[in-house]
């Protein structure tokens, strides 16, 4: 333990601002959290920038908790499945670009032969309807990442 420049005898400023911060908005949500017995026995650290710093603090401060509280019940509150979603959603689409991709080129081949004989080629239904299926499944991903 130091004492700083006003007096008081604690760690670094910076931990003492983080506490005094965390405390307040602790005390703003009018109620704390419930023993539980023998107490909480994990404790995670999580290191941010200082603008994700300044984020959870304005979020906490909406919320008025405390910024550990907001980090448990935005995890809870389905936080890590959402993020689940999003990762297979990002999947899905580059999924889908590849197929895009090598239905483009049966299209280019189509209508290559179709300008060339000037008849449409007898798999051309079959591959629109690939393309329509694959939109739909890009659809369906952004529509995963909107949520």
């Amino acid at each position: 333990m130091t004492e700083s420049p006003g007096g008081s005898i604690g760690g670094s400023s910076d931990a003492r601002s983080r506490s005094a911060a965390a405390s307040s908005a602790g005390a703003r949500s009018g109620r704390r959290r419930r023993r539980v017995e023998g107490g909480r026995k994990h404790r995670h650290e999580v290191k941010v920038t200082p603008e994700e710093e300044a984020r959870l603090l304005m979020l906490a401060e909406a919320a008025k908790v405390s910024v550990p509280r907001l980090l448990i019940e935005s995890a809870l509150a389905g936080g890590a499945e959402s993020s689940a979603g999003r990762r297979e959603a990002v999947a899905e689409l580059f999924s889908a670009g590849r197929l895009l991709a090598s239905i483009a080129n049966n299209v280019n081949q189509i209508a290559r032969v179709a300008n060339s004989t000037m008849e449409v080629p007898v798999e051309t239904d079959a591959t629109l309807a690939a393309v329509r299926r694959v939109a739909e499944r890009v659809e369906e991903a952004v529509d995963a990442l909107s949520v």
